[in-house]
């Protein structure tokens, strides 16, 4: 007569169960890890407030900062920041100088050199000041909000503060 052995199939019973919760584990792990991959550790994007420089190294007129796409008009001691990113399609926009008829003359033989901004991909043109004159872009380029660093002197725009266009800063 062959012996029982009753507790036999629980302890099958058992080690299936702690199997597949090993199994479950391993899945959960997995798959935690598979969405933490989708998450970047390092923010890649511009900070929203940056120094530019110190005003001393503005020319007169429009200036191109390249790092953050941005113009500053200088005016002698007004400053002015608005983005050198078309409204269109994102394209960094260029000054372009021209001549035009002097008003003031009624002969039209002076002429005033004027400057424009310009699209190189799609041909939008703005005025000097940032609003449209022609073009696909469907709004004028954005002022930027612009102040003077205390501990160094330098220029701080912030670009997540849109300003009204004719905004301007004074410095001493």
């Amino acid at each position: 007569m062959e012996p029982d052995h009753p507790e036999q199939p629980a302890r099958r019973s058992v080690l299936v169960r702690l199997g597949t919760a090993a199994g479950a584990a391993a899945l959960a792990v997995q798959g935690g890890i598979v969405l933490r991959s989708l998450v970047a550790n390092v923010s890649y994007d511009t900070p929203s407030r940056v120094k530019i420089g110190r005003p001393g190294s503005f020319p007169e007129g429009l200036t191109l900062v390249p790092e953050t796409r941005v113009f500053v008009s200088r005016h002698g001691k007004r400053f002015r920041v608005m983005s050198a990113v078309c409204t269109h399609l994102g394209c960094t926009v260029r000054v372009e100088a021209g001549l035009r008829a002097d008003p003031s003359d009624p002969d039209t033989r002076r002429a005033t050199q004027v400057f424009e901004l310009a699209c190189p991909c799609h041909g939008s043109r703005y005025h000097e000041d940032g609003s449209n004159i022609s073009g696909p872009a469907p709004r004028p380029l954005p002022a930027y909000h612009v102040t003077l660093a205390p501990d160094d002197g330098h220029l701080v725009v912030d670009l997540d503060r849109e300003i009204a266009p004719d905004a301007e800063l004074t410095v001493p």
